[in-house]
């Protein structure tokens, strides 16, 4: 590679097969009661099953020749994806039995994806390198900030959390893979390919979840300036999920960026001690029953 790639030498992708959303699904507005939360969050999560399988197939069509390394984490990654796929495929059965069609915001995904892949496969793995990073920064912030899924119900801000940490795990696999497909590329090339698709990336990602959480609102009976001033205060200003990844986007664009030049591993850590403290305190509960 004539880019170095900075991912832990130590790093371990460790695939946690876990299920939700199967006997406590949740409710309706299941964030808080917030219809505005709730669905930001479901159109992210309508994306997910299609979404990480592309990704899944973008990074697969360029392992040959991989370093054992690398190979050993694209192996890691696929697994993580594919469970992700699976949970968020339960999540939104979950959420169309409450009453949403989410068939207007897949079919979109399904366009966009039908798109890039009549692309070059590289132009394939620049997305899923671009839209992983987004996914990173987006899990960072969910886990460094508890207030993002105070008020979301149990069952489901287990899942979201869950989801976070193994997307900060493998947030650089893309990325690696990206470095070893255009390690010939010579660095203003792989950088202007990589800055435009992020663009384009960028935009759509934006609009598509806006447009799609809008839908989600209608079909809740929400529409017009409320429907849009909710949306757009919960997203930008309070929470502000895409005000506050601001500056992590804007470090892609930055000469020697890799996802790892910011190890954040001890949100996983935290994540995992108070997963152990809860299994715990099962333990207790079932064992004095």
């Amino acid at each position: 590679m004539n880019a170095a790639s900075v991912t832990p030498v130590d790093l371990s992708i460790t695939p946690r097969d876990r299920r939700f959303a199967r006997k406590a699904k949740p409710a309706h507005w299941w964030h808080g009661g917030d219809p505005y939360a709730t669905a930001f969050y479901n159109a992210l999560s309508s994306t997910f099953p299609k979404g990480e399988a592309f990704f899944v197939e973008a990074v697969r069509n360029h392992r040959d020749g991989a370093p054992p390394k690398l190979a050993e984490e694209i192996k890691g990654f696929t697994t993580q994806e594919a469970i992700h796929s699976r949970e968020h495929d339960a999540f939104n059965k979950a959420a169309v039995d409450a009453g949403y069609d989410l068939k207007p915001l897949e079919d979109r995904l399904q366009m966009r994806l039908d798109f890039i892949r009549s692309k070059p496969p590289i132009a394939a793995l620049a997305s899923t390198m671009a839209l992983e990073h987004f996914t990173a920064i987006f899990a960072h912030e969910l886990l460094a900030d508890p207030r993002h899924l105070a008020a979301a119900e149990p069952e489901a801000q287990a899942m979201w959390r869950w989801h976070a940490i193994e997307e900060i795990e493998h947030k650089g696999v893309a990325y690696d893979t990206w470095l070893h497909a255009t390690r010939h590329w010579p660095r203003s090339k792989r950088w202007k390919v990589k800055a435009q698709v992020m663009l384009i990336a960028t935009r759509n990602f934006t609009l598509d979840r806006t447009r799609g959480a809008i839908e989600l609102l209608r079909q809740d009976g929400i529409t017009g300036p409320k429907a849009w001033f909710g949306l757009l205060g919960y997203m930008w200003i309070r929470p502000g999920m895409m005000r506050k990844i601001f500056r992590a986007w804007a470090a892609y664009f930055l000469p020697g960026f890799h996802p790892w030049n910011e190890d954040d591993r001890h949100l996983i850590a935290r994540y995992e001690e108070e997963a152990a403290l809860g299994t715990e305190s099962m333990k207790k509960v079932r064992r004095a029953a």
